[in-house]
This record gives structure tokens, C-alpha cells and sequence, in this order.
């Protein structure tokens, strides 16, 4: 990428820091109109910490129960499934609230468009997270594959209920695939027969497949975003791309249909190439956006344009986000944080 060419367009991982999907709605149009594509509800409510709504979820289910034994990453006891169980059909959730949650907010985006505040060309996003980064967290090793059966059925439910109400055109699915990066990174038990890369990028894929042709789909790979000192922080920092561009380039390989975008993080700390050179052979589609979390608070603006420049000396194409969500940030720092955005780069044509 030449030094002038700035990068194209903006995405918002799910979450914002305030108290009604309407605020999220008027925010994010407010500073980001004609940078985005898509946009979230901003996973308010019960939804603000990515998956930890999902643990009373699935409590609710009669075929699971607490266990005795420590989680390390989660202060929670993970959930076994009942030794009578002999197959994942058998394990219901009464709801997993994210079809719930979708058709309300929807109402109130339509509502929006309607009145002139988002663009009609605009998508309704909303964020699922994989059945194994649940599985990882919340589930004993033994229970585990047979959760996540359980528990992509139910996903499909879900995704089913939203579109009986929200067109398919204007809705996107994003995909979070986060847990399986301790996985790899060796951080979590490993239950998984085989390759792990293999096993983590087949399930995606089918995921992937299972979203309409005519709605968007995404993936959110991320290293989490765990509170710490005040702080979000990834459970651990990646040496570089080279997990995040494996999995991705293997799930778009085997994926059936298109992905219209791939969302990666960027550690605050790292401007330099040897981060961004696994994406250097990274085989993406012209029709998939990649989208790289280089917007931070840390450094401000400059801090971001030192980012960009090490990504431009190894991509040519890609727009620009934050590494994760924003539900964890101080609420009045999000007007000028997503003003950065539109200082780094264009809108979308």
C-alpha cells in the first residue's frame, strides 16, 4: 500500500458501553456513517460481557448440571451433562436469548432507518459466539462434544427465530471464535481427537454454511478481552498472525459460501511487520473484507497511524476496527475513539 492510500472502511465488534440498543444505534451513526457496512446493537443489558449471560442459559437446561470441579479461566463450576443422556438431541435450552434479543433491537433499527438516522444500505448485526468457545469455558472436558451438538442445534434455532421476523438482506451474523485460541495457544484442556487447527476451522466452517446466502456473515477471531487491573486484556498476547491467518485462510477454504468479512486483533504495543507478515500469503477473496483491530486509545492517533504503517508495508486492502469490543471502555471515551476511526482511514465507496 502506498504511504497516501489510507485504509477503507470501519467495522464495530458487537459491544458499546451504553444503556439501549437505540444509544448504540444514534452513536454509532452519528460518527461512523458511511464507514460501515453493518452494525450492532451493542450487546446491551445482560449481553455486555460477550458470553457470561450464556451461563444461566444453559443452567437452564434439566440435562445439565453444575460439577464439583475448578475451572481456572472462569469463576464458575463447568457444567457435566447427566450420565442417562445418550445423545446431544436430547439436551434442550429452553432459549438462548440472542433471537430474543435480535428481534427487539431490530425493531428499533428499522425504526432508525425509517427516520433517516442509518443508511438503508446498512445491515443489522449480530454477534454468536462458536459452540466450542462455550464448550471450553463453561463445560467439563468429558461433556464437551457432546455439548456443542447440543448446543449448535440450538444456535440454529436461534438463527432461525430471528429470520422469521428480520429480512434476510439485512441481516449479518457474526461468528466469535475466541476460546479456541487459548486452545491453541495451549492455555485450555484439550479435548479434541486429531489436528486441533482441523477440528477448530471444520466447525467453523459448517457454522459459516449454515447463515443464508443472502445474509452476511463474519468471523471475530479473537485473544480475548479479560478484565485485569481495571484493564481488558488478552488471556495471553500472539507472537504474531500466524494462528489468526491459519484459521481463517483453513475456514475459508472449507466454507461452502462467501464470508464477507474477517475481523483480527492487534496488540496496542505492536507496530512493528513481523506481526502482520503471516498475512503477507493470507489467500483472501476480494469479496471478503479483512478488517484489523489497530485502533487504539493507548498512543492515540499517532499510535494508530505507526499501526497502519507496519500493516501497509504488508497488505494492500483492509479496513480498520478496534481489537475487540468496546463494552469494557470508559463510556465517555467513545465518541472520540470512534472519531479516530474516520481520521485513519475512508469510507466505504
Amino acid at each position: 500500500m502506498s504511504s497516501s492510500r489510507k485504509p477503507i472502511g470501519v467495522h464495530l465488534v458487537g459491544s458499546i458501553p451504553v444503556s439501549t440498543a437505540e444509544d448504540a444505534f444514534r452513536l454509532a451513526a452519528t460518527h461512523l456513517s458511511g464507514y460501515l457496512k453493518r452494525m450492532p446493537d451493542g450487546e446491551v443489558g445482560e449481553r455486555d460481557t460477550w458470553i457470561r449471560w450464556q451461563y444461566a442459559k444453559i443452567a437452564s437446561s434439566p440435562q445439565l448440571t453444575p460439577s464439583e470441579k475448578k475451572n481456572i479461566y472462569v469463576p464458575v463450576a463447568p457444567f457435566e451433562i447427566g450420565s442417562n443422556v445418550k445423545s446431544a438431541e436430547q439436551i434442550i435450552f429452553p432459549s438462548l436469548g440472542y433471537a430474543d434479543a435480535a428481534i427487539d433491537s431490530f425493531g428499533i433499527f428499522e425504526a432508525l432507518v425509517e427516520e433517516g438516522v442509518i443508511p438503508g444500505y446498512v445491515r443489522f448485526q449480530v454477534g454468536l459466539p462458536t459452540p466450542l468457545s462455550v464448550a471450553l469455558l463453561y463445560v467439563a472436558p468429558g461433556s464437551r462434544t457432546m455439548f456443542e451438538k447440543a448446543y449448535e442445534n440450538a444456535l440454529q434455532d436461534e438463527l432461525k427465530k430471528m429470520l422469521d421476523v428480520i429480512p434476510v438482506k439485512k441481516l449479518a451474523i457474526q461468528y466469535e471464535t475466541v476460546s479456541e485460541f487459548a486452545l491453541l495457544e495451549g492455555l485450555l484442556e484439550n479435548h479434541l481427537e486429531g489436528d486441533i487447527t482441523e477440528n477448530i476451522t471444520d466447525r467453523v466452517a459448517r457454522l459459516v454454511d449454515i447463515v443464508p446466502k443472502l445474509a452476511d456473515v463474519g468471523l471475530h477471531l479473537c485473544y480475548g478481552d479479560s478484565p485485569k487491573d481495571g484493564k481488558g486484556k488478552h488471556f495471553c498476547e500472539p507472537e504474531d498472525t500466524g494462528y489468526l491467518a491459519n484459521v481463517a485462510g483453513r475456514i475459508v477454504q472449507k466454507a461452502n459460501r462467501k464470508i464477507n468479512w474477517i475481523h483480527l486483533p492487534v496488540p496496542k504495543e505492536r507496530h512493528d511487520d513481523a506481526y502482520f507478515l503471516p498475512l503477507a500469503d493470507f489467500d483472501l477473496p476480494d469479496s471478503t473484507d479483512l478488517m484489523l483491530g489497530l485502533v487504539h486509545q493507548t498512543g492515540g492517533t499517532d499510535g494508530t497511524k505507526r499501526r497502519i504503517a507496519a500493516a501497509s508495508r504488508v497488505l494492500n486492502r483492509y479496513g480498520v476496527a478496534t481489537e475487540c469490543g468496546l463494552g469494557r471502555r470508559d463510556p465517555d471515551s467513545i465518541a472520540d475513539l470512534l472519531e479516530q476511526h474516520t481520521l485513519v482511514c475512508e469510507p466505504h465507496k
